[in-house]
């Protein structure tokens, strides 16, 4: 019994000793592991409270929308883009506020909107979208040059037919009838591409359109 007593003993003390050369740097690593939970648990939080802020903001804002108050609309995607700007809501916030200008003529406010979002949208669909209205506005200002640097970004699938459409359609307000063709083309290979039957109906109605648009570049040669 004495023999484990004095072995438990030098067990105890060999412990003090480690303790004492080591204490001190074991209490700093644990605190720091301590507050870097906190940290951690702190920004998921603060992450958390942003998007449900930003989402309460949205929902006000497509109200403000079905209601047709675009002033409204405005200020509620620019309070967005203030002070929500990381989140998703931001960018579509800006997507349907320019929309809304856009019916109301305020093309200024759209563009700048389309801009913002043609930047800062983290989803690549998104992105598309935004450059792609943002065309069509600056289409519509005779910005053709423009109009055009924004198409000339290779957008991902869904969107490729249209934005060739678009670089047609913008080729044609410029005269440049045979570039246009080239546009149309391909489009519908585009188009054709994208064809599966649980959408075919919808691919073939836009691939008559867009054969209708470069078939009238002939007559019009």
């Amino acid at each position: 019994m004495a023999a484990y007593d004095l072995e438990e003993q030098e067990q105890l003390d060999e412990l003090k000793t480690w303790w004492k050369r080591y204490g001190n740097v074991v209490t700093v690593i644990l605190f720091a592991a301590t507050l870097g939970l906190a940290g951690w648990q702190g920004w998921d939080w603060w992450q958390r409270s942003q998007v449900a802020q930003a989402s309460a903001i949205f929902g006000g804002l497509q109200q403000a929308a079905r209601q047709d108050d675009p002033k409204r609309v405005r200020e509620l995607a620019g309070e967005l883009i203030d002070k929500h700007a990381g989140t998703s809501y931001a960018v579509m916030g800006a997507l349907l506020s320019a929309r809304v200008q856009m019916d109301h003529g305020d093309m200024k406010n759209a563009q700048a909107q389309l801009a913002w979002a043609a930047v800062h949208a983290k989803d690549a669909g998104l992105r598309d979208l935004a450059r792609l209205r943002l065309a069509v506005v600056l289409l519509d200002q005779k910005a053709y040059d423009e109009a055009l640097k924004q198409l000339a970004i290779e957008p991902s699938a869904p969107f490729a037919a249209r934005y060739a459409e678009l670089r047609g359609d913008v080729y044609v307000a410029q005269g440049k009838l045979a570039e246009a063709a080239t546009a149309y083309t391909a489009g519908l290979e585009k188009v054709d591409s994208l064809v599966n039957k649980d959408d075919a109906g919808m691919h073939a109605a836009y691939r008559d359109l867009l054969a209708t648009k470069r078939d009238a570049l002939g007559a019009a040669k």
